[in-house]
């Protein structure tokens, strides 16, 4: 048989497999998909009421061309290898090892050392450092030097782990280690470049999954932590001619200047609102003074702050808020309510990042001088407190003062107010909030029309929000995480089956040296054991790392407190998607070289 003739065979076997596995992916994939959209909405606890089987055309057209390309290069190559062969190549393959470049050991330990070196400072910054990398140009070079430590660490382990092992010839000697050594020394080259990619992949696959998991289970509890009523309003008090609103200059009216003086509830009735629809309801102000504002928050330590953190608005006023005003609300959240002395004041905040920062000032025992008097700090560290609700903890900074504080009405910044629906069913609650959120709605026109602003929050709005983007974010984490899992997988079995059907005639003459047959699996196992292990050894130590970062780098949506439920269902999902190939790839290579 010619040249062209094998040619021909292999391209009409390729194109074969490639239109049976193509076909029975798509419908597989169609309806995977539909399960993996029901599990999601699951996971956020979304409205399944409207969902639809749904097939995308788009998707499916791009799915055969990728799939059809990829097949293409297969072909191209498989026809442009079998034309170089020779027939004696051929005759001899199951005998010929890879070409091994021998690496001086010294060399290699060096290379070992300084990659570690590397890793260990790439590490740092994604840690101990994590603070300066605060734009994309930075985060780069952390990934880079993982990428080359990576490459680095398999290339040189392989230049000097077998003259370690033989130096233990206990160890050596024992068994079939000798066999298996020798096995992966044959194919040290290849091994090097796809240890490397597939470390890496199974790197990203822990640290999305664990990361996303676990921001997923925090923002749960968090979203029903942080909406423990069903409405927060809020409008700006004291309004000038002009004013900033959402970083532009808004010229006002006259009407909108003395709404701004009077309380969001008489600004309810005024506008035709029954208040009879509202429970619970309380009102407080937040004051501001231009006297204090964050750079004064800081005192001494206020330039140090600023050459760490350039990016804060020190200029912003501080929010301040009455004892009394704020364990009313409390109150109604459930939440901790405080105490203070005349001459004391108290600073609440849970957004972490932000936390620190005022901590450390606290710690310094620093003194505030609001409306003519000085107060201290009662504690030296913030308290957990909040006035308006949200998706999670984003409160920056709220100061407590006693009601004895001077604080005047040209001083109050906003009017607040938290209520419940006077409501039962989740019917009527819905009706109620369709007067504060639909644009049909004659309560918001009436409000419209006289250019009468009010903002605020309700529960079922936040509740609708975090099932949207943050939960888009988190599927394709999630997705991403199963993908690389399973290519990873996927490439280490075909090696691995590849190469058993290789060295099938290696296997043969374990056999005619006396090897029994449990030997010869122990063997193949230690050897499949490695080439699995090996990567997902270094993955598991990159992760460590790779995690904190990806968490610290998510904590603007939501700041993670326990990871190990999350670590936990990684670890089950990889034990069962890597454990599954691994033990697939086991029984396929001791098909293979079994004796017929």
């Amino acid at each position: 048989m010619g040249k062209r003739q094998i040619s021909k065979i292999i391209l009409l076997e390729t194109i074969f497999i490639g239109i049976i596995s193509l076909l029975i992916g798509i419908v597989v994939g169609v309806f995977g998909s539909q399960f993996m959209s029901i599990l999601v909405a699951k996971m956020f606890e979304a409205d399944m009421s409207d969902f639809q089987f749904v097939f995308s055309q788009d998707a499916c057209i791009k799915t055969c061309i990728y799939f059809a390309v990829m097949y293409v290069a297969v072909m191209i190559f498989n026809t442009f290898t079998v034309s170089r062969y020779k027939l004696i190549n051929l005759l001899n393959a199951s005998r010929k090892n890879e070409k091994v470049k021998i690496k001086n050991p010294f060399i290699s330990v060096i290379i070992f050392i300084a990659a570690c070196s590397l890793l260990g400072y790439a590490y740092w910054k994604v840690t101990g450092d994590v603070h300066s990398l605060n734009t994309a140009d930075k985060i780069l070079p952390p990934i880079l030097m993982g990428v080359v430590s990576t490459f680095a660490i398999f290339w040189s382990i392989s230049g000097f782990i077998l003259q370690v092992v033989q130096m233990r010839k206990k160890t050596y000697l024992k068994g079939t280690n000798m066999f298996v050594l020798r096995q992966i020394n044959n194919k040290i080259n290849t091994m090097v470049a796809s240890m490397s990619i597939i470390c890496l992949m199974l790197f990203m696959t822990i640290s999305v999954l664990s990361s996303s998991l676990a921001l997923r289970e925090t923002m749960q509890s968090q979203l029903v932590e942080m909406t423990p009523v069903d409405l927060n309003l809020y409008k700006t008090a004291n309004l000038t001619e002009k004013y900033i609103r959402y970083g532009k200059e808004v010229a006002t009216t006259k009407e909108q200047r003395e709404d701004s003086r009077i309380s969001i509830s008489q600004t309810l009735i005024n506008n035709g609102f029954d208040m009879k629809l509202l429970k619970d309801l309380t009102e407080i102000n937040i004051y501001s003074t231009n006297n204090l504002k964050m750079i004064d928050f800081f005192g001494d330590k206020a330039e140090e702050v600023k050459s760490k953190f350039p990016m804060l608005k020190y200029e912003t006023t501080e929010d301040i808020v009455k004892i009394s005003d704020y364990n009313r609300i409390a109150k109604l959240y459930g939440i901790d309510q405080y105490e203070l002395d005349d001459d004391e004041y108290i600073v609440l905040c849970d957004f972490d990042s932000m936390k620190e920062l005022r901590d450390s000032a606290l710690l310094s025992g620093n003194n505030l001088k609001i409306a003519g008097k000085t107060y201290k700090s009662k504690y030296n560290e913030c308290k957990e407190g909040f006035i308006l609700m949200s998706t999670s903890h984003t409160n920056t900074g709220i100061i407590l003062v006693p009601d004895t504080c001077r604080l005047t009405d040209d001083m109050k910044q906003q009017h607040i107010l938290v209520a419940n629906y006077n409501a039962n069913t989740d019917e009527e609650k819905e009706k109620i909030e369709n007067l504060f959120s639909s644009e049909d709605s004659g309560f918001v026109q009436r409000l419209a029309n006289r250019g009468l602003v009010i903002d605020g929050f309700t529960k079922i709005s936040l509740m609708e929000a975090s099932v949207g983007l943050t939960t888009i974010i988190i599927f394709i984490a999630i997705y991403l995480g199963i993908i690389f899992l399973i290519a990873s997988s996927a490439i280490l079995a075909l090696k691995q089956l590849t190469e058993s059907s290789d060295n099938k005639q290696r296997y043969t003459i374990l056999r005619k040296i006396g090897c029994d047959e449990n030997m010869i699996n122990k063997a193949l196992f230690k050897q499949i054991g490695i080439f699995f292990g090996a990567p997902l050894l270094l993955a598991i130590i990159h992760s460590i790392f790779g995690i904190q970062f990806a968490l610290t780098i998510m904590s603007e949506i939501a700041s993670v407190k326990e990871l190990l439920p999350s670590i936990i269902a990684t670890v089950v999902i990889m034990g069962i998607i890597y454990g599954a190939y691994f033990m697939a790839t086991y029984i396929g290579s001791k098909n293979i070289i079994k004796e017929e």
